[in-house]
Parts: C-alpha cells; sequence; structure tokens
C-alpha cells in the first residue's frame, strides 16, 4: 500500500508554483474605448455536449449582456494548446480565460480537486452549497490567487457513472491490476485499490480503450459516452461510481485581466458563469435518461452496478486519500476542514431529503 508521504511527494511541485505565482506573465487583454476581446480556451473537444457547448453558451451570454463590449472567442481542446496546458495558458496571458475542471491541476496543487470532485465528496447541490454559502469560493479565490488567476463555478454533470469495462467485474479482486482512465484524487484511490489509473483527454479515450492502453474508463454519463461511442470496445457498464458526486466545471480568468475590467463587466462575467452552473447540470439530468435507453436497447449495452465490496472500499480508501491533502501546507488543511466541515452535515441532513426522497420513490 502506497505510504502517506508517498502521496503527499508531489506536493512540493505546487507548492513552489505557486510560491512563483507573482511572477507570473500578467495578460494585457485587448481593448479599445472601453471594448475588451477576450480568448477563452477549453478542456473539451470541439461542440462537445454540456460542458463545451455550455462554455459558449457563457461566451455568448457575456457578449450579449455586456452589449458587445466583451467578446470571447472560444477555442477548443488542442486548437490553441492542449486540454491539458490550459492552466498555464491562462496563468501566463497567452489566453484570458478557460473553461475545465480544476481537478485537472494536482500538479499545481492538490487542493485543486475540492472545487471540482472528489472520491466520496458531494453531490451537485451540495457542492454549490459549499461553494456559494459555506465558505468555499472564498478558499478557491485564495488559492487561485497563488498562481495569479481567479475562478468561478461554470457548470456540472452530476452523479457520474462509474465507468465501461471491457471485462465483468464481480469482486473486488477483478479490479487488481487494471488498467484504467481515472483523474482526480480518485486516480489515487484506483491506485491503492490495486489497478492502475491513467489520466489523459476526451480526444485520446477511446483509441487508447480500442488499443489496449487501458482496459476501462470511467468518463461522465450516458449523454457524453454515448457521443464517444465507448460501447463499442467496452461492453459492460457500471454506475454509479464512487468518484465524483458532481465534476464541477471552472471559468478560470487571469487575474489581471480580471481586474483590468469594469466593476459592471465583472458582475456580468460572474453572472454568466453562474447562470451556466445551473444550466449544465440540469441538462445533463435531461439528457442522460434518454441516452440510456439508446445505449441498452439499440446497442445492447450491460448496465449495472459495481459490486459492494469495490464501493465499499472506495469510500473507505477515499476518505484517507482526501484527508491527506490537509497535510500539505495551511491552505490545503483549511480547504480540506472547510470541506469536511460541510460534507459531514450534508451527510447528517441527506436521509431527510434528496437522499431519503429517492429511497422512498424506489420502494
Amino acid at each position: 500500500m502506497l505510504k502517506r508521504r508517498d502521496f503527499l511527494a508531489g506536493a512540493g511541485a505546487g507548492a513552489i508554483a505557486g510560491s512563483g505565482a507573482a511572477k507570473a506573465a500578467r495578460a494585457a487583454p485587448a481593448v479599445s474605448s472601453g471594448h475588451f476581446e477576450w480568448k477563452m480556451l477549453t478542456a473539451w473537444p470541439k461542440n462537445f455536449p454540456g460542458a463545451g457547448t455550455g462554455a459558449q453558451r457563457i461566451a455568448d451570454r457575456i457578449e450579449t449582456m455586456s452589449d458587445g463590449r466583451l467578446k470571447i472567442r472560444l477555442f477548443a481542446a488542442g486548437e490553441l494548446v492542449p486540454a491539458f496546458e490550459l492552466f498555464d495558458a491562462v496563468r501566463e496571458g497567452n489566453a484570458e480565460c478557460g473553461h475545465s475542471a480544476s481537478y485537472y491541476w494536482l500538479n499545481k496543487h492538490k487542493a485543486t480537486a475540492f472545487f471540482c470532485a472528489l472520491p466520496g465528496g458531494l453531490t451537485a447541490t451540495e457542492h454549490n452549497a459549499w461553494i456559494y454559502f459555506g465558505g468555499g469560493l472564498d478558499l478557491w479565490h485564495e488559492l487561485y490567487g497563488q498562481f495569479g488567476l481567479i475562478a468561478f463555478p461554470a457548470g456540472g454533470t452530476g452523479v457520474q457513472m462509474g465507468g465501461w469495462f471491457r471485462k465483468e467485474i464481480n469482486s473486488l479482486a477483478d479490479m487488481k491490476g487494471l488498467k484504467m482512465r481515472m483523474p482526480g484524487l480518485a486516480a489515487e484511490v484506483l491506485n491503492r485499490l490495486g489497478a492502475t489509473a491513467v489520466n489523459m483527454p476526451a480526444g485520446e479515450i477511446m483509441p487508447s480503450l480500442q488499443s489496449g492502453v487501458i482496459d476501462a474508463t470511467e468518463w461522465i454519463g450516458p449523454w457524453n459516452d454515448l457521443a464517444l461511442g465507448f460501447y463499442k470496445v467496452a461492453p459492460y457498464y457500471y454506475g454509479p461510481g464512487f468518484h465524483e458526486g458532481n465534476s464541477a466545471q471552472e471559468l478560470m480568468i487571469n487575474r489581471a485581466a480580471w481586474e483590468a475590467l469594469p466593476a459592471d463587466l465583472q458582475a456580468i462575467v460572474r453572472g454568466a458563469a453562474e447562470m451556466e452552473n445551473l444550466g449544465i447540470v440540469t441538462e445533463y439530468v435531461a439528457n442522460n435518461a434518454d441516452a440510456l435507453k439508446v445505449l441498452v436497447e439499440k446497442h445492447k449495452v450491460k448496465v449495472g452496478a459495481l459490486p459492494d465490496d469495490v464501493m465499499k472500499e472506495s469510500f473507505r480508501i477515499s476518505a484517507d486519500v482526501v484527508a491527506e491533502v490537509a497535510d500539505i501546507d495551511d491552505i490545503g488543511r483549511r480547504i480540506y476542514e472547510s470541506w469536511s466541515k460541510f460534507r459531514n452535515d450534508a451527510v447528517g441532513y441527506a436521509p431527510l431529503a434528496d437522499y431519503g426522497f429517492s429511497r422512498g420513490r424506489a420502494l
């Protein structure tokens, strides 16, 4: 089993990156007579349903609400920079903003995952409650401020499926030696289960499944998974997963570009992100059920639940992995303590709220 100190070894790189943030290049947004032109990078394939189209809606809303004073041109993953180079491109001012998932930036600081998704973590409603009303947004701004950035929640997927597997999973033993695409802190959980986690952007997943580079993958849910065609290679589809009760997207902004905006344009940007933060997650709810029917009825996908021993052990390990972020530094500790308290309260209330209602509805 991986030792606690080994897991934390990567934290130093993030701390070094953070300490140098003040020296990061400052964006100089194109501006003429009070009009601004920004570039938005995304971590998603072009026209990707949900996150990708949601990013475009943010850009369109900002232009409309600002009466054209702030225009944003969107670039999909790979058009200007690869998906996983987005953070540095925005930090260095090569683009003013980006739409992505904060758990892609664990190499900067492992606490970035708290603002996207954590294994055994929060649902979409609970996550938004912590961000907006539990102190999460202030902590997020403090963390990203170390890198010359600011960010706002800008979407979410809801509870994600456990993933696509080329072979049937009947017990925890079947996870041993499995090579699976998995991002964020959940990747460490998978490694401690005896599997091998591999992270890669959306465009690389299907070729990797086909070639045998990976044996399984999680992505999002039926709507997006159908579009990417995973059913052609991996016939076993399990859900829900332990890893993402919600995958929250972010609108990441270069701090200098943000501060160059007048207050009314800042309010428009925040408002557009918040509108889409609520919009994308409901779009997923609306489309996932229909897509699941297509997968089952047309493509004969075998849908099931992960075995109880897999889920139980995954949630047990998740608690350890998430808690270890508190050992990195002061900001990591404060983010963990704030999130952990909120999660404990949410779990205590859940039987009287969504969980209890859903359980009763299924009886």
